[in-house]
């Protein structure tokens, strides 16, 4: 983190001062840039890609267990836990799962149903006149009509 800071600015102040601000030596952020890259961030890059692969043709779907055996069955050998690093580090979260609605039968008890005494009508000549919405008026009387 510290290396790969002082290589994106090192154009704007010297790596010196970037080195002593950092608390790094100079000869550790130059072996930085010269070495080549790790089996592990090689091997991560390979299986990121099956990683995101997998998820994506699941429509965005599977979690790690199920990207896993995508994973496993493509022919490459990981754990579970490194599937679990690289979706994190790529933000592949599974969506949940979206619960179904319960089943209209369309049967309605006509009991509860309030009859339309309005018939759409909805303008009165004076106050007080037409009342919508729930319960009794602030009145407390009938529902004038």
């Amino acid at each position: 983190m510290r290396f790969a800071f002082i290589a994106r600015h090192r154009s704007i102040w010297p790596v010196a001062w970037l080195c002593e601000a950092l608390d790094v030596s100079r000869s550790g952020f130059h072996a930085w840039l010269t070495r080549s890259p790790s089996q592990r961030s090689v091997d991560d890059e390979v299986v990121g890609g099956k990683v995101s692969a997998s998820f994506k043709a699941s429509d965005r779907t599977y979690g790690a267990r199920r990207v896993w055996r995508d994973v496993l069955a493509d022919g490459v050998s990981c754990g579970l836990h490194k599937i679990e690093r690289l979706m994190r580090m790529q933000a592949l979260r599974a969506r949940p799962r979206r619960r179904g609605l319960p089943k209209d039968e369309g049967a309605r008890l006509t009991s509860v149903i309030a009859p339309n005494v309005l018939d759409r009508q909805f303008t009165a000549t004076r106050p007080n006149q037409r009342w919508i919405g729930r319960g009794l008026p602030p009145s407390g009387g009938p529902i004038l009509i």
